[in-house]
């Protein structure tokens, strides 16, 4: 079974139709989807989510898919190992680099055994992920 971790940045090129990355996230979805991998995330993206989402009318799709996961038990919390750890390399980061978020997605990551992302965010990339758009 493939496991694909589900980043921010995947979400909301999904959802926004007027999203540069749009089609390209579109199509990397239906090749996840039909590939039948098995997509996570954490809570923490579907906050940034629904931030990013409230004044949008793509709204209600952050709680839907919320809900996916939860009934599908694909949202990760980070255990306190993996909290105090993220922190630590944010706390080292520079500017410019990756933000707590990521780092907590990172550590979830590397716990499942997650290779590729559903993302185009750089910061995975330069983690030694796959980004699939």
């Amino acid at each position: 079974m493939t496991l694909v971790f589900v980043d921010t940045v995947g979400f909301l090129a999904l959802w926004d139709e007027d999203d540069q990355w749009h089609e390209a996230a579109d199509k990397s979805w239906r090749k996840i989807l039909a590939s039948e991998a098995v997509p996570y995330s954490t809570p923490f993206i579907l906050l940034e989510c629904g931030n990013a989402a409230a004044r949008r009318p793509y709204r209600s799709h952050v709680d839907s898919i919320r809900q996916q996961f939860e009934h599908a038990h694909t949202l990760v919390w980070p255990t306190d190992e993996e909290w105090k750890l993220a922190w630590q390399a944010y706390g080292q980061g520079k500017p410019g680099s990756a933000g707590i978020v990521d780092h907590v997605s990172f550590a979830v990551m590397r716990r499942l055994g997650i290779t590729d992302a559903f993302t185009n965010d750089g910061h995975f990339k330069a983690a030694g992920f796959n980004t699939l758009f």
